[in-house]
């Protein structure tokens, strides 16, 4: 019964500690969802979603089998319904806001950005790695709006840096996004038209395509976690002592008669 008590408050304390990222108040029921096609969601081999899957308004999802969905696939309806339409609100948020740095023209390939919200006027590209350094602030944001286009060349990869976090990144593409093979991405997309993820690449965040399809091909796309504040962990060790200390009490009182049994010259316990 205690190790139940241990257990549940250790599940209090990091649900009730723990500091949401900045994906789940502006995505609301599109939060969850690591993929959400306009049209339809097509994959090729064994792609593993780690998150929920939907189309709205479309209702085609093929590939699933052999592709995994760990959560629950929603093929039209009223749930991705209200994801596609939080995505739409989420999108044109992310678009409103005012940019701090103009990178039109630049590859983000080598480059190192903190927190800010960052525009291209037309298409994006990346080739070889971005790093993302937020500077110790685990809830610095990243927002990179884009007019046209969001492309990366094969191998491409985002190095989170000083506390980054994929669930604060966010990538608004005015028209479609296409990772390349065997890309390394991080952050929520949220494209006006298609997404595409070839061969290989993997995604810590989600592929939320507006109008048009979402292409998979051998992916694996996993919804960021939040994490704990240090006090959610601080609790948990709290609790754990209390726990402890509880089994000491309880262990002193059941050896209650031991410790008054006489005592022997030779040091050993005699029986009365």
């Amino acid at each position: 019964m205690k190790s139940k008590c241990l257990i549940i408050s250790v599940v209090v304390a990091v649900t009730v500690c723990s500091s949401p990222s900045r994906a789940g108040t502006i995505l609301n029921s599109a939060d969850g969802f690591a993929v959400l096609g306009g049209s339809t969601v097509t994959s090729t081999g064994n792609t593993i979603l780690n998150g929920d899957l939907g189309v709205y308004p479309g209702t085609a999802i093929t590939g699933f089998t052999p592709g995994i969905v760990h959560g629950v696939t929603y093929p039209g309806g009223a749930v991705a319904q209200q994801a596609e339409s939080d995505a739409l609100s989420a999108y044109n948020l992310l678009a409103g806001e005012a940019f701090t740095q103009s990178l039109t023209g630049q590859n983000l390939g080598g480059l190192i950005l903190t927190p800010g919200v960052y525009k291209f006027n037309t298409s994006a590209l990346l080739t070889g790695m971005l790093t993302l350094d937020a500077q110790n602030n685990p809830d610095g944001i990243f927002v990179f709006q884009i007019g046209s286009t969001l492309t990366t060349a094969s191998s491409a990869a985002i190095n989170l840096l000083n506390g980054a976090q994929a669930g604060n990144v966010f990538w608004q593409v005015g028209t479609s996004a296409t990772l390349g093979s065997d890309t390394s991405f991080d952050g929520s997309i949220l494209a006006d038209q298609s997404i595409t993820l070839n061969t290989g690449t993997s995604l810590s965040g989600r592929a939320l395509a507006l109008n048009a399809a979402v292409t998979l091909d051998n992916n694996v796309i996993t919804i960021p976690l939040a994490v704990p504040e240090p006090a959610a962990f601080s609790l948990v060790f709290f609790c754990a002592g209390l726990f402890g200390m509880g089994q000491w009490f309880r262990g002193a009182a059941q050896n209650r008669s031991f410790l008054k049994m006489p005592v022997a010259r030779d040091g050993q316990p005699r029986q009365p």
